[in-house]
């Protein structure tokens, strides 16, 4: 699959710009049009928020210049692609997670109302309106894809979901009709909502991806158990639009020759490979 050519700040409520309410500590010199560190903010122990600006985003067909907020968070040890990785994939995993547990602890309940419920523009322009929308059902502190979900019903699409047999059988994606109160959904092996054993078996045309890791070039860290990379391997030519919170972003990513790399990623500030 291709790269992402570029980043984007599309339909994103204003009010979530600056979620964490952060404030400004220093100022590093003169910034061009595509240079990082404008300025710097810091929330807590380990998290530092930086600003990038975006010289070719726009929502409705002419460009416009933004600054965006990136979240980078801190360990006492080491830095997701700042300054280096964790020595394994496993340890990487750990430091993501733990990142992203404290970031979702962070936001209000009002702030996460806000986020994941419409995909943005320029992504719903490359989705044709018969596609069928592959999504998941996130566990613990994942980014959330039920309001898409319920987005995509609305709209028409048909709407599957992964499902697993067993824990060592193949992921297969199982029709999903109930978005809005989830009745047509069971437990699977993995403690995760799937839907029931008689749900219709369908094939997405764009499947939304969730991930522990990703960079701006789309490479993606998952779980660990290869299940999106084996099927989008055996399913080419389908759209892969990961979801996730912009404290997942690092700077680089240990990678295999098997791993996918995403056409987009979407975050609650920021699209990343469309624009």
């Amino acid at each position: 699959m291709a790269g992402l050519p570029g980043t984007s700040r599309l339909n994103i409520p204003e009010a979530i710009s600056n979620p964490l309410g952060a404030v400004p500590v220093r100022v590093y010199g003169p910034l061009r049009s595509s240079e990082w560190n404008l300025g710097a903010w810091t929330y807590g122990t380990h998290l530092t928020f930086s600003r990038q600006r975006i010289s070719s985003a726009t929502t409705h067909g002419g460009p416009v210049t933004d600054f965006v907020t990136r979240a980078v968070w801190r360990s006492r040890y080491d830095e997701c692609g700042i300054l280096s990785l964790p020595q394994s994939k496993t340890e990487l995993r750990k430091t993501l997670r733990k990142t992203r547990r404290e970031h979702v602890a962070a936001q209000s309940d009002a702030i996460r109302a806000l986020l994941f419920h419409r995909p943005p523009a320029p992504l719903l322009a490359k989705i044709g309106h018969d596609a069928v929308i592959g999504l998941y059902s996130a566990a613990a502190s994942e980014a959330p894809a039920g309001g898409y979900a319920q987005f995509f019903q609305e709209a028409g699409h048909t709407i599957a979901l992964p499902a697993f047999t067993a824990a060592n059988a193949p992921m297969t994606f199982r029709e999903h009709t109930d978005p809005f109160g989830s009745g047509d959904l069971e437990m699977g092996p993995f403690d995760i909502a799937q839907p029931g054993a008689d749900a219709r078996e369908i094939l997405p045309d764009v499947l939304f991806v969730p991930l522990v890791g990703f960079t701006a070039s789309g490479e993606r860290l998952g779980q660990g158990g290869g299940h999106y990379d084996r099927w989008l391997t055996e399913h080419p030519g389908r759209m892969a639009i990961g979801l996730a919170w912009d404290a997942q972003l690092c700077d680089t990513l240990p990678t295999e020759p098997h791993d996918i790399v995403l056409d987009a990623v979407v975050t609650p500030t920021r699209m990343y490979g469309i624009s």
